[in-house]
């Protein structure tokens, strides 16, 4: 017989196989998700200091709102964890798709053309080296 309820079970469990490494994420992010993944392919396992600046000199809209986040991971892991910041490196960074806004452009003989703007979340996870 097992140990009190599953959702007792379960929360244990949760616990046990926490991650604890810092990271940040920004949600409805006002950039497409495949523009967004293209810039954080570029800086995924890099030091801190170097993804910083190669954000600082990327000239893609991603790279501002990518940059706020890594920049919100960092002092994260400063305040929350007390790691070193010299140390950090980029373990896991992704991008999921958000909601769509949908709008109506109008064209030519009264017909209507759909505009979609993207939005994503965008979350990136440091780690100890």
């Amino acid at each position: 017989m097992a140990k009190g309820h599953r959702s007792q079970i379960k929360a244990e469990r949760n616990i046990k196989n926490k991650d604890t490494r810092p990271k940040a994420k920004v949600s409805y992010a006002r950039v497409s998700q495949t523009k967004a993944k293209q810039v954080l392919d570029t800086v995924k396992g890099k030091d801190v200091a170097a993804a910083i600046g190669i954000l600082a000199y990327t000239p893609r809209k991603g790279a501002r709102v990518i940059e706020k986040v890594l920049k919100s991971a960092i002092a994260n892991a400063e305040n929350n964890n007390n790691l070193d910041t010299s140390n950090l490196y980029i373990a896991e960074c992704f991008v999921g798709k958000g909601p769509t806004m949908k709008r109506i452009r109008p064209r030519a003989q009264g017909r209507a053309f759909r505009i979609e703007k993207k939005s994503s979340h965008i979350t990136i996870i440091l780690d100890e080296r």
